[in-house]
């Protein structure tokens, strides 16, 4: 099973994996979250991230997801990468883990495709009823 690590934002890990808990009425494993406070530095939140991402990586990689493009936390996560073996994706939202989720049992190719159509599916405008 592929691991997933969300770095993001201060409390938008902690608060989605609390979601996925809610959703799933369990807390899935080898799901962990780092969240990076306005004041930190990358540099000393890359070993916190290394140390994390063994501890979900059971041996067939993690996938990690991130926020936003360009910011401390993906910059952060964009040091992890390992193509095939650590991948990564920004704009994290619920939609989007939970596909990765019911998808990580598969190749991490598959992983990512199913993630990024979770994130881009799960945006809907919606009508009135």
């Amino acid at each position: 099973m592929i691991g997933i690590l969300i770095i993001a934002h201060g409390t938008l890990g902690e608060a989605l994996v609390h979601d996925v808990v809610h959703v799933l009425n369990k807390r899935p494993p080898q799901l962990a979250q780092l969240g990076v406070a306005s004041q930190e530095d990358p540099l000393d939140l890359l070993p916190m991230a290394q140390n994390i991402l063994r501890q979900v990586d059971s041996g067939d990689g993690v996938l990690v997801l991130t926020d936003v493009w360009g910011a401390t936390p993906s910059n952060v996560a964009v040091k992890l990468l390992l193509p095939g073996r650590v991948e990564g994706v920004a704009g994290v939202s619920l939609p989007m883990l939970l596909r990765a989720l019911t998808y990580r049992n598969k190749d991490m190719e598959t992983l990512v495709t199913k993630a990024v159509s979770g994130g881009r599916d799960g945006v809907i405008h919606m009508e009135p009823i």
